[in-house]
């Protein structure tokens, strides 16, 4: 089967995207794929990485008042259906889908247009522009939170959780901490922003990392590239802690989380399916500045269920940081209860129910 995936802007679309290809690939070695995205996304980076065939349209979003720039955005959008109409024919694909972000919105309505078979998956509670907009054309909408089937057709909705699980346990076999400077015999905190990093959560860790340089556990501090610089500057003047490492980016996520004990960052769809597949407990910082506010929406489905402890950017500061990890890792009981939580709402077979799906829409050969 030949497959074209799209998807972009940021990791929340792109490592679904992966994760599903990788999980094809191992069930049927045979499937080829071809990656769609844009020159200025994540995935021009991260995609090319992985050894996957890559293509890119021009596309941006919309803004969200009446302006010159949505005319130039629907004059791409135009654009970036007819060239992407170019390359599902040149590729011959069987099948496409769309995990999300602006670039996916020209390729897979292009493909809907030319009759080839189409779902997209939405990987959070509030589902974004692209999304619904596509939900229209497509085939078939896979879901991660049931919670946002009311914003899609009922009749193409199918609930499969997030692709990215499946990734998290398979990872979970090797230990990348030792390599970075890590104990594997002590317990260690990751503290990260998500793909791009998160400026609040920095600076909260940067007030608590005098007293974190004191805790009996280690603290493994991922910034985001575009502000390590400025947050090394900061580590220096507090002494650097031994028990304290610091990294601008991780590529092999999956195989750190699977290592570490307690997670803090945001709440993103994608790192609550690696987190929940794992059954790591979480400190959650939602950001207030996505669409309908959904990432506080996603971060309540863990809450809600004792699986993680919200805590809104407004009142998040250092003490406040480590008296959660405290009160977590402090105590073996509220650990292994939250562990059991997170793992309750999991769901690891997500990228095979999507495969699946995509094989009932694919019409044989002669049919």
């Amino acid at each position: 089967m030949k497959i074209v995936v799209t998807g972009g802007g940021t990791g929340g679309h792109i490592y679904p995207a992966l994760a599903l290809i990788k999980e094809i690939k191992e069930i049927d070695p045979a499937s080829e794929f071809l990656y769609i995205g844009t020159k200025k996304g994540l995935e021009s980076d991260i995609v090319p990485r992985e050894g996957i065939p890559f293509e890119t349209v021009e596309i941006t979003g919309f803004k969200r008042k009446l302006s010159l720039e949505n005319v130039k955005t629907v004059m791409r959008f135009v654009k970036g259906t007819r060239r992407a109409k170019k390359l599902i024919k040149d590729f011959k694909a069987d099948a496409v889908i769309g995990t999300g972000g602006y670039v996916a919105g020209p390729v897979v309505f292009a493909a809907a247009k030319l009759g080839i078979p189409t779902l997209v998956h939405e990987q959070n509670s509030v589902p974004g522009l692209t999304n619904k907009f596509l939900s229209r054309y497509v085939d078939k909408v896979a879901i991660s939170f049931k919670e946002s089937s009311s914003f899609f057709p009922k009749e193409k909705v199918v609930f499969t959780g997030n692709p990215r699980a499946s990734e998290a346990v398979r990872a979970a076999g090797s230990n990348p901490l030792p390599e970075m400077g890590l104990d594997p015999h002590k317990k260690v905190v990751l503290v990260v922003g998500g793909s791009r990093g998160a400026r609040p959560i920095n600076e909260a860790f940067l007030e608590a990392l005098p007293e974190a340089g004191k805790q009996k556990w280690q603290f493994l501090y991922v910034t985001g590239a575009v502000h390590y610089d400025k947050v090394m500057e900061e580590v220096d003047k507090a002494g650097n802690p031994s028990n304290v490492v610091i990294k601008p980016f991780i590529h092999n996520m999956p195989a750190v989380l699977s290592n570490v004990d307690v997670i803090v960052t945001r709440a993103g769809a994608t790192t609550l399916a690696e987190i929940t597949a794992l059954g790591l407990p979480s400190i959650l910082i939602p950001s207030p500045y996505v669409t309908n506010n959904h990432q506080e929406k996603n971060a309540r489905s863990l809450s809600d269920n004792g699986a993680a402890v919200i805590r809104l950017e407004k009142e998040m500061n250092g003490n406040m940081l480590l008296k959660d990890v405290e009160d977590i890792l402090g105590t073996e009981a509220t650990w292994e209860r939250m562990n059991r939580s997170a793992k309750e709402l999991a769901m690891p077979d997500s990228a095979k129910q999507i495969y699946n799906l995509i094989q009932s829409l694919v019409k044989p050969v002669g049919k």
